[in-house]
């Protein structure tokens, strides 16, 4: 009895110290000088630490982060995974139609062939729906990670297709981990999400359709101050000051909007 307690508290403690290990790391790469000052001005909206930490993200993991922009995340995952990880990023892709894709998508890859010994290890696929949808390897991922996406698929009817493609990509047991700008419950939901909030239960039921079962959900990112009834929507707050200068003082004092962070697993 006494020998099983101690393999017990070994194992116990060295999961312990592993865990320690990772939070070290990933503090260590979010305070980082591979990232830029404006981005980091921004970790009091997004808690990339908590935020990461929720969705028990390990630097010895496969991780899918999509369309990851200009790449405020990859910053932080890109060295996080490295060296005992992989990281894939999910970008649109070199053909897309909308100009706006392709100058987002050269910046992104400027970004990572400037600094090699940071971002040489990225691998870059294609999600670009209907047609691309091969985000990795099926069942390849330990984690799929997308922050304020969904309604851009929304947008072009193509949610649930993505929401499958995520749920190909992760291996059983995978999580996926989504956070979204969150519409208030008291509005129907617009399918086309113009205003860019979506409310939990729409990713819920987003999730369950492709097969995904709920975790859990947290409020890291919520932000009270935002009132979400704004006449050009979301891109109204911060950073994007759709307005510019009428009211400037007002939006930047409701900072960055209210977000959902929803936890999803692929059943084994």
């Amino acid at each position: 009895m006494k020998k099983t307690i101690a393999i017990l508290l070994l194992a116990s403690s060295v999961l312990t110290t592993q865990a320690a290990d990772h939070f070290s790391s990933l503090k260590r790469e979010i305070a980082g000088k591979q990232r830029s000052v404006e981005h980091k001005d921004r970790d009091k909206y997004r808690h990339p630490l908590k935020t990461l930490e929720f969705f028990d993200v390990k630097d010895t993991m496969t991780v899918v982060e999509i369309w990851p922009g200009e790449g405020w995340y990859t910053e932080i995952l890109a060295p996080y995974l490295k060296d005992k990880g992989k990281l894939y990023t999910a970008h649109f892709s070199a053909d897309a139609k909308e100009p706006y894709y392709q100058k987002n998508l050269l910046e992104f890859v400027k970004k990572l062939n400037k600094q090699p010994k940071l971002y040489g290890k990225v691998e870059l696929t294609v999600l670009q729906p209907p047609e691309l949808l091969q985000i990795a390897p099926d069942n390849s991922a330990d984690r799929v990670l997308t922050f304020r996406n969904v309604h851009n698929w929304m947008k072009s009817d193509q949610a649930a297709a993505v929401f499958k493609a995520m749920f190909r990509a992760l291996k059983p047991g995978g999580i996926l981990g989504v956070e979204e700008h969150r519409n208030s419950t008291l509005r129907p939901q617009d399918t086309k999400a113009e205003s860019g909030y979506v409310t939990e239960d729409y990713v819920i039921a987003l999730a369950r359709n492709a097969g995904f079962e709920f975790l859990a959900k947290s409020e890291i990112n919520a932000n009270r101050k935002d009132t979400k009834n704004y006449p050009d929507g979301v891109w109204t707050l911060p950073p994007t000051l759709i307005l510019k200068d009428k009211d400037r003082k007002k939006y930047l004092a409701i900072g960055e909007s209210d977000r959902m962070t929803l936890k999803f697993i692929k059943p084994q």
